[in-house]
């Protein structure tokens, strides 16, 4: 169960995606968290004009992947003993996060893209995000996607069109909010990030952190039973 305002948690997701992807972006060498397939665009630049080592960008790939089977695996698992499956799976993306943090803390600055440090923290960076997009598709599925907005964009001018068409209902309406917001939050946190970064560097992460821990509250079992 999941008790936050489905509007609010969409957009709290949403900044969090454009957030943690840009900050991993600007931190680590062009590397996208959230948006891990295009890291293949970055990796084709590299290999044609080589400036930095694309080892980082494929090891994304595959930890991006083990964290969305992952995911599954756990809340198959955890629906099946009855227990809150998004808030286990909101503490995991958390406990990731927390550790992009620290790993990228530790291994900054540096110019080698290659470093151990970096690569675990683009490793635990991809797989936050991965956790995020699984638990999305699997237990948030009525919400507009968090990561990559393309879609969205696509469904909102789409809906647009046709509200100014005159066919719009109430339902087409609420569709558009559903997909604004989102896309306005997902702005913001990359705007943000890029400041942040700018200024305190990887303990910018701390934000997105606060995000996730409210998001579980919201989420946890405990809070859930109260309510009842």
């Amino acid at each position: 169960m999941n008790s936050a305002n489905p509007t609010v948690q969409g957009a709290g997701l949403s900044f969090l995606a454009g957030y943690v992807d840009t900050l991993g972006f600007v931190a680590l060498f062009g590397l996208f968290t959230a948006h891990v397939t295009g890291n293949f665009v970055l990796i084709g630049r590299e290999l044609a004009n080589p400036s930095h080592s694309v080892l980082l960008k494929f090891l994304a790939f595959p930890a991006f992947i083990a964290a969305v089977a992952a995911t599954r695996l756990l809340i198959v698992w955890l629906e099946r003993i009855k227990q809150g499956a998004l808030f286990y799976a909101l503490l995991l993306q958390l406990l990731l996060l927390i550790g992009f943090m620290v790993f990228g803390c530790l291994g900054m600055p540096t110019d080698d893209a290659d470093a151990p440090l970096v690569l675990v923290a683009g490793i635990l960076g991809a797989a936050a995000m991965g956790v995020q997009n699984a638990y999305v598709k699997l237990l948030l599925s009525t919400m507009a996607p968090s990561t990559v907005m393309t879609g969205n964009v696509t469904q909102l001018v789409i809906d647009l069109v046709d509200i100014a068409r005159g066919d719009g209902d109430d339902a087409l309406k609420a569709r558009c909010s559903k997909f604004f917001w989102p896309i306005v939050a997902f702005g913001l946190g990359a705007i943000a990030a890029a400041f942040v970064y700018k200024m305190i560097g990887f303990i910018g992460l701390l934000l997105p952190c606060f995000i996730l821990l409210w998001l579980a509250v919201e989420a946890s079992p405990l809070l859930q039973w109260k309510k009842q």
